[in-house]
């Protein structure tokens, strides 16, 4: 029996491979990731169950906007010029009229989009989109 104490090894972790494996992986991962192409985006736009109601007073503005996406000014059709000239009346009358904002699920986001835009541009902030 040895009175020296045998010195063990120190336990060693090849590094290289293991950067090698991880350089692999990450390299795989790239190749076989899918990217979303927006121009193929479906969208189906929910039903709004927590939606508040509308208050809506004698005094606002109604803008409905049919499935083909026709305009109605309180229930008197509009074209996309006309309603940003009668937007524009609304405003020089005053900024605080509420203006509420009805569409079928089936409406173009687009035209949506231009009528939300158009309130903006006027200066009347205070709009809501109704929902069913």
């Amino acid at each position: 029996m040895s009175l020296r104490a045998r010195r063990r090894r120190r336990p060693e972790l090849p590094l290289v491979p293991l950067i090698d494996v991880l350089v692999m992986l990450v390299l795989f991962a790239f190749v076989t990731m899918r990217f979303a192409n927006t121009q193929t985006l479906n969208l189906t736009l929910p039903k709004v169950d927590t939606a508040g109601k509308n208050q809506f007073s004698a005094q606002g503005v109604a803008i409905v906007i049919e499935k083909n996406g026709a305009i109605l000014f309180n229930g008197k059709s509009a074209t996309e010029e006309q309603l940003a000239a009668l937007l524009q009346e609304v405003k020089n009358i005053s900024r605080d009229i509420p203006v509420l904002i009805s569409a079928d699920e089936n409406t173009p986001l687009k035209t949506l989009a231009f009528v939300m835009d158009t309130c903006r541009k006027t200066g009347l902030n205070k709009f809501s989109l109704q929902s069913r």
